[in-house]
């Protein structure tokens, strides 16, 4: 307990992330308690209680991502915050064991200090988690997920759970540095010279370099898989690889990446001594480094890999059609149009097997259809698509149905019989569940896919056209663009989630490093700088590991999308990639302001006392 009192400003940082992270366990878990059992009301029709059913499940699934990634980003902070502390403390550490303290006796403080923080975050998260589960709900309602109705009702489990959860990853994150201050030995009191232990521990440099070939090895296999699918699942793998690698071998990366902003940081006193810190400060860039590099590469590549999956929709779906235009209505037989396709949507149930599926329908005509677009199915045929029959579309494609079996459905209300002629193959875009002959859907939502005659141009028709009309190229570009707009909630929770973790592990590494800094701030002083220079001195030294671990991040998320990259161009030909430049600025613009603002609030704390008084006496 005295440990924690004596140097609260170490811990506050880690007593913050377990109670964040109890508080999001708690409400997530509370409102995936809450999906698990929809309360539907009365007068739904089928397809709105499936869309309902498929919004809770999208929300569970978000709910478990998040709690997942709060319970890493925990442990990632708090060991890394008595990662830092063993080394603040080395020396305290090394008295003890000069005065019989024994290895076991060490690492059993640690544990009971981290025990301690892990009750006093689980006691300030419990609280939070009550308005979490509120705002979580809130947040899931305006992004559609669940219906205004929904309401999370009270389960002692989730408390429960939390509570396990936030005292666990307390635990679990001081294991390695219970295991490091264990190995500090009782000559190390008499040394005064911390600096010169190694950075670079036999565990990080293993952890470091097989990462390290772990990503390099995934990336040569994305470029060699040449699919698309293939190249985005590795992708997800090299960002996880990538960001551990460089956050174990930040006290190497750092240094040397940072040589690069440093020549721009020539030219005067406060600049020189700001780039000299960079470079030779490893521990402490690395520490504030690391969490950057982990937010950039994640989040990064997950967004670009994702944003380029939509890009790569509309591009498979302007290779698919060989229309011209898109007009959302019928259109009527004309000499400059060769061929009209419409395509008209009504709502389908189809049982099978006990299965109940809530859909649409598309009613086509076979042939029309078929020269307006080059898909064509992987069993059976559509020009068998007549009478009472019915074809598995892109959407339902890998759902087990079989060629030639009947299929009980209603459409528009009527029952009928369907006889399953053609399965189409999987497409990124599967938003097409099921086709029918034309005939089975005479009312419904229509839109017409139109070729127009040879030499003539799409424009000219186009004008006289009535009701939207679009070409080809902004229709598929519309298909892409409703996947990622499906897309954006998910990440805009899992961002702000992971961007609330890094701020807190970035400005606990500052705060933690300040402590230690007094007597560096005084000597600088002493030395004839002012308190403003010492200020701005620590403030560009911030700034600049900012720009090297995004730089760094960045460097992980090019290697993911690097596959991704592969992918599309051996499957469409062209290259499609969606680099998130407004997301790289945000973080960007919010790491700066935010380490900005920490490094002078903590260098102007660290000065305020007179420099004499601290160099008089050692504290």
């Amino acid at each position: 307990m005295g440990g924690l009192r004596e140097r609260w400003q170490l811990f506050a940082g880690a007593v913050v992330a377990v109670a964040l992270g109890v508080a999001l366990v708690q409400s997530a878990l509370q409102v995936m308690a809450a999906t698990d059992r929809p309360q539907l009301p009365d007068g739904l029709s089928g397809i709105e209680r499936a869309r309902i059913r498929e919004g809770y499940a999208g929300a569970a699934t978000l709910l478990g991502m998040t709690v997942m990634l709060a319970v890493f980003l925990t442990v990632f902070i708090v060991s890394t915050t008595f990662g830092f502390t063993v080394v603040l403390r080395r020396r305290e550490l090394a008295l003890l064991r000069l005065v019989g303290a024994q290895r076991g006796s060490l690492r059993l403080m640690l544990l009971c200090e981290a025990l301690l923080l892990g009750v006093l975050g689980t006691a300030a998260g419990i609280p939070i988690g009550f308005l979490g589960t509120y705002a979580q709900s809130k947040l899931l309602i305006s992004l559609d997920m669940l219906p205004p109705w929904f309401h999370a009702p009270w389960d002692s489990g989730s408390l429960y759970a939390a509570a396990v959860v936030g005292v666990t990853t307390a635990l679990s994150g001081v294991l390695a540095a219970a295991w490091r201050a264990s190995r500090i030995t009782a000559l190390e009191a008499l040394s005064d010279l911390p600096g010169t232990q190694p950075v670079m521990t036999g565990w990080r440099w293993f952890w470091g370099l097989s990462s390290a070939g772990f990503t390099v090895l995934l990336v040569i296999t994305a470029q060699a898989a040449a699919d698309l699918v293939a190249g985005m699942m590795i992708a997800l793998l090299v960002m996880v690889s990538g960001s551990v690698a460089l956050s174990q071998l930040s006290p190497i990366a750092v240094p040397w990446v940072g040589r690069l902003p440093a020549l721009v940081l020539r030219g005067s006193l406060v600049a020189d001594l700001a780039r000299s810190n960079v470079l030779h400060a490893v521990r402490r860039s690395a520490a504030t480094a690391a969490p950057l590099i982990v937010l950039v590469g994640l989040l990064v590549g997950l967004w670009g890999t994702f944003g380029s999956l939509a890009k790569a929709v509309g591009e498979e779906q302007r290779q698919l059609v060989t229309a011209d235009l898109v007009v959302g209505g019928p259109v009527a037989p004309a000499p400059d149009i060769e061929v009209a396709s419409p395509q008209i949507s009504v709502p389908i149930t189809v049982r099978r097997k006990g299965h109940t599926v809530y859909s649409e329908a598309i009613g086509i005509d076979p042939a029309a259809w078929q020269r307006t677009h080059k898909l064509r199915p992987r069993k059976g045929s559509l020009d068998r698509l007549t009478g009472r029959t019915i074809a598995i579309g892109p959407g339902m494609s890998a759902e087990g149905y079989k060629l030639g079996s009947v299929l009980a459905a209603t459409i528009n209300s009527r029952p009928v019989k369907l006889k399953v002629v053609a399965i189409l193959p999987e497409t990124l875009d599967v938003g097409d569940n099921f086709f029918v002959p034309r005939a089975l859907t005479p009312d419904g939502r229509t839109e017409t896919l139109v070729k127009v005659a040879d030499g003539i141009d799409p424009a000219v028709v186009a004008g006289r056209m009535d009701g939207t009309v679009q070409s080809i190229a902004d229709w598929a570009e519309g298909r892409g663009a409703a996947q990622q707009r499906g897309n954006t909630g998910i990440f805009a929770v899992l961002m702000g989630l992971a961007g609330v973790y890094a701020a807190v592990a970035v400005v606990n590494a500052i705060v933690m490093a300040s402590a230690d800094r007094r007597r560096e701030f005084a000597l600088a002083r002493m030395a004839g700088l002012t308190r403003a220079q010492v200020i701005v001195v620590a403030l560009i030294e911030s700034l600049t590991v900012v720009l090297i671990g995004v730089l760094l991040g960045c460097v992980v998320a090019a290697a993911a999308l690097a596959g991704v990259a592969s992918g599309t161009a051996n499957t469409y030909g062209v290259i499609v990639v969606a680099i998130p430049w407004r997301l790289i600025g945000l973080i960007l613009g919010g790491s700066l302001v935010v380490v900005g603002a920490t490094a002078a609030g903590t260098a102007w704390t660290a000065t305020r006392t007179r420099p004499i008084s601290l160099l008089g006496g050692r504290e």
